[in-house]
């Protein structure tokens, strides 16, 4: 490896360190200052606290990588225009172009190792972080998960525990389903089996439920039971798709098809996950395109400013369009790929005549 790509390589990376442990240190904060309101009422060790914290810390930061990115090459040049050291690879004959494309494979490198690695790592700190936390919530009390035999739930209400599992959703209503009925002292009360439940309100409708009791069973026609779920409320079971790593996601995807669930957050958290390179990558050539422009400005503040604010932009109709293709206005793949269309198509506006500025 040349000297020169060392050197870049070198500076890049230590300019992504520092931005990084600036930012995890911000998120760290904000999430201690978040806790201790949380907790301001139970009687918990500030050690706790701080461990729920940290462990929330990485998913967030994951979240930040665009803007960690867009600073890290901001700062990057800086360095090299405090110094004149972008003068001086030019007139050794390395062209702007060349150091984009240094530092564009780096990002790249670095994209492949943040999904592969950080994705996954900060995902099961999530999960360990909301299993810590659910303990102190009221959601403690009822819970719902979908595993390849179907839906379960857990719900604790008007002094009875019901589990619940059934085979299918479609519509408002659970199919093939075995509800258990506990007392507080999770002894068994009864057995009920029904083929459709209408689950539209929190209070469910049997249809034609056979109810064991003992080893003697009835039939009813209708059977109502009231719950902490409804139908709006059991898809929107996993909305915190950060406390999964990938292969869990794919694995919730399989059996929700088992489960004819709507697979729209579920297939767009996995395109989100497979375009995010990209989408980094973009940042990066966006940010070091911008420095080449206004290289000749001597504020650091604005030139960090100006990247600041485009970078908001871009956030927001990336949001946009996350937001289109999660209600299923347009579909999801041009809900994940149109803003990064976009951000390619102002690059390659931008990057014209790059060698000569």
């Amino acid at each position: 490896m040349k000297t020169y790509i060392k050197f870049l390589c070198y500076i890049f990376l230590k300019s992504f360190f520092y931005v990084f442990l600036v930012m995890f240190s911000l998120v760290f904060i904000l999430n201690v200052l978040s806790e201790l309101e949380f907790f301001k009422d139970i009687d918990v060790g500030i050690d706790f606290t701080l461990l729920l914290s940290l462990l929330n810390s990485p998913s967030m930061i994951f979240e930040m990588f665009p803007f960690i990115f867009l600073l890290t090459t901001q700062f990057f040049f800086i360095k090299l225009f405090n110094n004149n050291e972008l003068e001086v690879f030019k007139y050794s004959g390395l062209k702007n172009s060349s150091i984009l494309i240094i530092i564009s494979f780096l990002s790249l490198i670095m994209c492949i190792i943040i999904i592969t690695v950080f994705y996954n790592f900060s995902a099961n700190l999530k999960n360990f972080y909301l299993e810590k936390k659910s303990q102190y919530t009221t959601d403690g009390k009822y819970l719902a998960v979908v595993t390849k035999n179907g839906l379960w739930i857990k719900d604790e209400i008007d002094d009875k525990i019901y589990v619940i599992n059934s085979t299918e959703i479609k519509d408002n209503f659970l199919i093939d389903n075995f509800i258990t009925e506990f007392n507080k002292n999770y002894e068994v009360i009864r057995n009920v089996q029904s083929k459709k439940i209408d689950v539209s309100k929190k209070q469910w409708i049997i249809s034609n439920a056979k109810i064991y009791n003992n080893n003697d069973y009835e039939i009813k026609e209708v059977l109502k039971i009231n719950t902490n779920f409804n139908y709006k409320r059991i898809t929107t079971l996993y909305s915190n798709l950060s406390s999964l790593n990938f292969f869990q996601i794919i694995e919730l995807k399989n059996n929700y098809k088992k489960l004819n669930y709507s697979l729209t957050e579920v297939n767009m958290q996995i395109l989100k996950i497979i375009a995010f390179p990209l989408y980094l990558i973009l940042i990066t050539i966006l940010s070091a395109l911008i420095m080449f422009k206004i290289k000749r400005l001597d504020t650091t503040t604005f030139k960090i400013s100006l990247g600041l604010f485009i970078s908001v932009i871009i956030y927001y109709i990336n949001n946009f369009f996350l937001v289109m293709g999660n209600t299923e206005r347009i579909p999801l793949i041009f809900a994940i790929f149109t803003p990064l269309v976009i951000l390619g198509l102002f690059n390659t506006f931008m990057i014209y005549k790059i060698n000569e500025k």
